[in-house]
């Protein structure tokens, strides 16, 4: 379980392919701190630990095929940026939102505007995908980041990004065509499937 609080940027050094799973090598300032089996969110799609290397400040996380169709580590290269968070304690306040960092889809990135202060960005992704529900001021994570939505349509959504947030994250690389992450609030996932199995059982009793 994560908040959606961005602690810092990792970076990729290494990628490397065993049959179908993708390891990949990261340098991250905590490296010291990690140990093998911790969870980590890496632009929101939660990842387990598997090797360790201290001296470095690197680690080594491995993702099976499912998660490079449904996320955008598919798009990782050597250099690549990535937002990292640690699993949340329970022991301290809850700045963000629930994220459970289980991706639920990509979007992607199609307008950058600049608002004299901070930015708005602009996002699509397919709406056919369950759940896929935004609403105005409600809660998205992208890329692992606890936003609030401004903008909500069926398929689109935009989020305004504070200073303090673009340079801290991966947000400052952000561009028209650049794939994200989206991980949807959890509580507007439940209410949505709730509601269709609702409308499911009605149409079957007529």
């Amino acid at each position: 379980m994560f908040t959606g609080i961005i602690e810092t940027t990792a970076r990729v050094v290494k990628i490397e392919k065993e049959n179908t799973n993708y390891h990949f090598t990261l340098e991250v300032p905590f490296g010291d701190e990690l140990a093998i089996d911790q969870s980590m969110a890496h632009d929101g799609c939660c990842l387990t630990v598997v090797k360790v290397d201290k001296e470095k400040k690197q680690y080594v996380v491995t993702a099976m095929d499912e998660t490079m169709l449904k996320t955008n580590l598919s798009t990782w290269q050597v250099g690549t940026e990535v937002n990292v968070e640690r699993s949340m304690r329970m022991d301290g306040r809850f700045d963000g939102h629930i994220v459970q960092g289980h991706v639920d889809q990509t979007a992607t990135c199609t307008k950058v505007v600049d608002e004299n202060g901070s930015w708005r960005f602009y996002f699509s992704y397919d709406p056919k995908n369950a759940p896929s529900i935004t609403v105005p001021k409600g809660s998205i994570s992208i890329n692992g980041v606890s936003l609030t939505v401004v903008d909500s349509e069926p398929g689109m959504f935009s989020v305004a990004i504070i200073p303090y947030t673009y340079q801290v994250t991966n947000f400052h690389n952000f561009r028209p065509g650049t794939v994200v992450n989206i991980e949807f609030d959890v509580f507007g996932k439940y209410v949505q499937r709730l509601l269709e199995q609702y409308m499911e059982a009605n149409a079957l009793v007529r």
